[in-house]
């Protein structure tokens, strides 16, 4: 008789001790300090005075099953075969002998990852899935991440900037990437065209207009057929109809482009959390290399590494020079849809990682 397969613990995610270093398990919950000897590598000290120093590599989200075993062989070869992924698609090996670091350092480079990511530098790009896995993207964020970080990886494996930089893409406004310190995404200009044959063989007409936020699409009868139309009058260009309706098609080649926003940041340390906004719109969504938004990234990046000071992210930095002067020494315009003109906005969001109400 053929052994019953095993059921799946859908609990929440999985213990993350068993998969522990031996040391890490040892002193979980007991670390004294911790320090970086190097960009791309981290330095922890216990309380019961035992060691551990792990390697952070930078990696792409989407892999392929040689590059897989390449990170687990060198993990055997070169570290204690204990490693662990980041949200950031880093990979990080820990070792618990300061002999192995510099092998695993030069087996890393020599393999294509570089080393780095720690400290005051550019970090890898959380990103969402573009093209390959999402059902609703306009762009390709995997993509943009990989020419960023063409361009990029010297800072990732440098701690020259003021403070870390968190950069995030998102394919589509929903914004799966989340706040960053730079942060792109696509923002569709034009209201989709809807395929008014196939509306009523493919859609649930209620989910769709249940979808949107603005109450813009309703239902309607064209040649005879059920089918939806939009208000364009109310359609904000969200793409958010597109998902349960794939007939109500808002991607373009031409009207789709990407938005860049900055001062982004998730963490309470020296200031409250925050939303990023807006300063650079109508760039072109140009694969394979998106030449354009690399090239204001860059700059943003330039200016900022120059004139912001020690432990300022970027958002803090805007915050002490004010708008005018970023976009003064940025050279990027200043538009009106820059302006927040949404009836809705209020001056101070509940923005603050503490519950209040």
């Amino acid at each position: 008789m053929a052994e019953a397969p095993r059921m799946p613990i859908e609990s929440g995610c999985p213990d993350p001790i068993q998969y522990m270093h031996p040391t890490m398990r040892r002193n979980y919950g007991q670390w004294a300090y911790h320090d970086r000897p190097r960009p791309g590598v981290l330095h922890h000290t216990s309380k019961n005075n035992e060691e551990i120093w792990t390697v952070r590599c930078g990696t792409a989200r989407q892999m392929d099953v040689y590059s897989i075993r390449k990170l687990a062989d060198i993990a055997d070869e070169f570290a204690d075969g204990f490693v662990r992924f980041t949200m950031r698609s880093n990979v990080e090996y820990m070792v618990a002998d300061v002999t192995k670091v510099e092998a695993l350092i030069a087996a890393l480079t020599e393999a294509g990852f570089p080393v780095g990511g720690t400290g005051p530098s550019v970090t890898m790009i959380s990103h969402t899935q573009g093209w390959l896995h999402c059902d609703i993207p306009g762009t390709d964020a995997s993509g943009i991440v990989k020419s960023l970080m063409d361009e990029l990886h010297e800072e990732f494996t440098r701690e020259e900037m003021p403070n870390r930089v968190h950069m995030t893409t998102s394919c589509c406004q929903i914004n799966c990437g989340g706040q960053g310190d730079i942060a792109l995404n696509i923002q569709h200009t034009k209201p989709p065209k809807i395929n008014h044959d196939l509306v009523a063989n493919v859609c649930e007409r209620p989910t769709v207009v249940a979808r949107c936020p603005v109450a813009a699409i309703r239902p309607a009868m064209v040649n005879g057929k059920p089918t939806l139309e939009v208000d364009e009058k109310k359609c904000i260009c969200c793409g958010a109809c597109f998902p349960p309706c794939p007939p109500m098609q808002i991607n373009d080649p031409e009207h789709s482009k990407i938005a860049l926003w900055i001062g982004g940041k998730n963490s309470n340390a020296r200031s409250k959390p925050s939303f990023h906004k807006l300063v650079a719109s109508n760039l072109p969504n140009n694969p394979p290399r998106w030449p354009e938004v690399g090239a204001v990234v860059k700059n943003i990046l330039s200016v900022y590494k120059k004139d912001a000071r020690d432990w300022e992210r970027m958002g803090e930095w805007v915050d002490r020079i004010g708008w005018p002067a970023f976009f003064e020494k940025t050279g990027l315009p200043f538009t009106k849809f820059h302006i927040n003109d949404w009836k809705g906005a209020r001056h101070e969001l509940n923005s603050s990682a503490h519950i209040r109400f």
